[in-house]
């Protein structure tokens, strides 16, 4: 049985369910090194793209890139939203690895522990390797003096607060891949509107050359903005589906390991 003392330090006591979360050292590195990955991966191509401008002759001739460098303050909220969904990936790639949300060297320890019935020290094995597992089994746990219902609702209320919180988080990747192409439309608008305004007020008709700078702000940011919202959204629903088969694991085998409490 669970000890008071144990069940003392335990965070999913009766109407005070308090989720923790995996803090792991590296992920502000890790935020970081993506930042500063994309940064100089643009960079590079920067400096590529103006390396290349002169053509045969020896007269500057605008690149692609050039024409992105004019999308102005819209296009570079774009690419600051592209460097900041780089990171998040980048992130989640480590954060929602099955290894660590479902320890497999603490799984097996853990029914090792059933199998003997030592569930006391279980209960202690899941609060010192704090994992989505390990909430949900210490939650279960925790009930144990109350028969398998009590245990069984609070591993399902427990699983579900976690998965919220993963969902959460990569929601901000369909935010990003949401936002992008409206912010690549407001550009749009933004470079007509300039546009028009070049054509209404000049006195005579304005040459292409006049009217290049709003046309490239609209097809620039428009561009950008695509270009942020396809990844995004393919990056997206990759960790959602993620999300979800891990979550159906975790409920799976907890009910397997407290299927022994059940009521014959």
């Amino acid at each position: 049985m669970i000890s008071n003392s144990a069940r003392k330090g335990h965070s999913h006591r009766p109407g005070n369910l308090v989720s923790r979360t995996n803090r792991n050292p590296w992920v502000n590195g890790m935020l970081l090194f993506g930042v500063f990955t994309l940064v100089a991966l643009f960079s590079f191509e920067l400096i590529s793209g103006l390396a290349y401008a002169q053509d045969g002759d020896g007269k500057a001739k605008e690149t692609v890139l050039d024409a992105l460098l004019k999308a102005g303050f819209v296009g570079l909220i774009i690419i600051l939203m592209s460097i900041v969904g780089g990171a998040l990936s980048i992130t989640f790639a480590f954060q929602l690895r099955r290894d660590v949300l479902v320890p497999p060297e603490v799984l097996g320890h853990v029914e090792q522990l059933f199998e003997d019935e030592e569930y006391e020290e279980a209960y202690h094995l899941c609060e010192a390797t704090p994992s989505m597992l390990s909430l949900v089994v210490s939650g279960g746990l925790s009930k144990i003096e109350e028969g398998y219902e009590p245990m069984s609702d609070t591993m399902v209320e427990v699983l579900e607060m976690e998965s919220t919180k993963l969902h959460q988080k990569v929601g901000y990747l369909s935010l990003i891949g949401n936002l992008s192409p409206m912010m690549g439309l407001l550009g749009t608008v933004y470079g007509m509107i300039v546009t028009f305004n070049k054509i209404a007020n000049s006195k005579v008709q304005p040459s292409p050359t006049e009217l290049a700078d709003g046309i490239s702000i609209a097809l620039g940011t428009t561009f950008l903005g695509l270009c942020v919202a396809i990844p995004m959204t393919a990056i997206y629903v990759y960790f959602r589906n993620k999300v979800i088969q891990v979550v159906n694991e975790v409920g799976t085998t907890c009910d397997e390991l407290m299927s022994r409490f059940k009521p014959e």
